[in-house]
């Protein structure tokens, strides 16, 4: 019968814990237990021990951040929870899927909800005022069951003037599900020359 742990080995652990969670904030106690080789209950204990919220809590803790970066729409318009952005770069969203998004007396996925997740991602990641998507090329690989968590990854491939192309792949877990290209047109507000008119219509009094 196998003794208790030694607390060097509990240590150990929990340190690598933490560094798997800094690499990556988004990785489930499911995911964390595979990596470890350890139940999902020792995982969850470990984490209140070292005071780490759980996974939902820290996205939404990401997504506070990363909206504030956010030029092309609004927070409300992001379809997941946006957990990281560099605009003009890349950006990153997580989507928790539940029944009310599956076809009916099924437990698989609606496509259009992955659609809009990674739609989205593409516009936030465009570095402008306003964003709108001109095309979309779609490939599904695979469903997407009820529970899963997808994660969305957009890249900005090429810019060319106000035209924008940016590559989305959405997986859950290590499976792909979506590949998407956008190409989108980028607009930058202009700034309102009131205050010039003013000033001239002032100097010729």
């Amino acid at each position: 019968m196998r003794g208790p742990i030694p607390v060097a080995d509990v240590e150990g652990r929990r340190e690598h814990l933490l560094r798997l969670l800094t690499d990556n904030p988004l990785l489930t106690d499911e995911e964390l237990a595979r990596r470890l080789g350890v139940s999902v209950p020792t995982i969850r204990l470990d984490r209140l021990r070292l005071g780490v919220p759980a996974q939902p809590e820290r996205a939404r803790q990401l997504a506070g951040i990363a909206l504030g970066e956010v030029r092309a729409l609004a927070a409300a318009d992001v379809i997941g929870d946006l957990v990281e952005i560099r605009r003009g770069q890349m950006a990153r969203s997580v989507l928790r899927t539940s029944p009310e998004m599956a076809f009916l007396h099924r437990q698989i996925l609606r496509g259009h909800h992955l659609f809009a997740q990674a739609n989205s991602l593409a516009v936030a990641v465009v570095d402008a005022d306003e964003a709108l998507t001109a095309t979309a090329r779609l490939r599904f690989l695979r469903p997407v069951r009820v529970g899963a968590v997808v994660e969305a990854v957009a890249r900005v491939r090429q810019v060319q003037g106000e035209r924008w192309w940016v590559d989305v792949l959405s997986a859950v877990g290590s499976q792909p599900v979506l590949q998407g290209n956008f190409v989108l047109v980028g607009r930058v507000r202009q700034k309102e020359e009131s205050h010039h008119d003013e000033s001239g219509n002032q100097n010729r009094t």
